[in-house]
């Protein structure tokens, strides 16, 4: 039974390692530069995955001036780090 739990902690590890998520803090952290205040109260982080950052906006009032804003958007959040390639903007539950 040792031999499996010790298998299973080597395969986790390695799954792990090779994830490498971007701590969910250090996205909060891009779009606080990137965002107003009054913007960052309508926006949920949904997901980042090879280089798509998911947001979740709470109307289609604010998605259509978020969407007006994305290219501005997308640069401050290159420049804040170049891992984001993309911005996708759905409506949804903040």
């Amino acid at each position: 039974m040792e031999q499996i739990k010790d298998t299973l902690k080597i395969i986790l590890g390695q799954l792990e390692s090779k994830s490498q998520a971007i701590p969910k803090n250090s996205i909060e952290g891009w779009l606080k530069n990137a965002l107003t205040k009054k913007e960052l109260r309508h926006i949920r982080i949904k997901y980042f995955k090879n280089g798509v950052l998911g947001l979740s906006v709470d109307s289609s009032s604010w998605l259509y001036a978020l969407s007006l804003k994305k290219e501005e958007i997308l640069m401050k959040l290159q420049k804040e780090s170049g891992l984001v390639k993309n911005i996708a903007l759905r409506i949804g539950e903040i």
